[in-house]
């Protein structure tokens, strides 16, 4: 990731890319197990850490967000994960009216699922790719904008610039899900847990 940022925005991508297709293979072919399910999330929450990490150290002054952007992926994806197995979904995508409108349409949807996962791995790439020496001159040229936004008052426009634009309120929005997701699933593990005592006091 430090020396060679084409090769490894290629494989990133081209590792997202099939993600996107491994799930909806094995339902095909009629492999689907619960090793995979849990695998495919795991290797998912393991390739964006690993892309946040990198980001620590190439944005130190932003390294906080980015740490909670990691915190909060794992905590919502294992939580949301561990409710939905305890209440006996066969999978963490599986809805009821119990679920928050917002998760229900990001889950139940594929065409949503698979645009906010794409935006919200675009965005941290260019980031990524942005951290190193750009062009000179930019590909796409400059762009006048206000000196708070950039001290010369001309950005320098690039593919990854223009990539961060559009898919950061999308990056954004996929953050607010993931609160919602720690939310529910927070919600939900403490309903069993109220519904379990309440049990146990009865066989007593």
């Amino acid at each position: 990731m430090s020396w060679h940022p084409n090769y490894c925005t290629i494989l990133y991508l081209f590792s997202s890319l099939l993600d996107a297709f491994d799930g909806w293979t094995a339902r095909k072919l009629n492999q689907s197990t619960n090793f995979g399910a849990i695998l495919d999330m795991v290797t998912d929450r393991c390739a964006t850490s690993c892309l946040l990490c990198f980001l620590c150290a190439a944005y130190p002054k932003y390294a906080i967000i980015f740490q909670l952007l990691v915190s909060l992926d794992l905590a919502s994806h294992y939580m949301h994960m561990y409710s939905t197995i305890h209440q006996g979904a066969k999978s963490h995508k599986s809805m009821t009216n119990k679920h928050s409108w917002l998760l229900r349409m990001y889950y139940s949807n594929n065409n949503v699922l698979f645009i906010f996962c794409a935006a919200n791995e675009m965005f941290f790439v260019a980031l990524y790719l942005l951290s190193f020496t750009p062009a000179s001159p930019p590909r796409l040229g400059f762009v006048s904008v206000p000196t708070f936004v950039y001290s010369t008052g001309y950005l320098p426009l690039s593919y990854p610039t223009v990539l961060t634009v559009l898919c950061g309120p999308i990056c954004f929005l996929k953050q607010l899900i993931n609160v919602v997701q720690l939310v529910n699933a927070s919600n939900a593990l403490v309903d069993m847990d109220i519904e379990q005592r309440k049990l146990s006091k009865k066989t007593k």
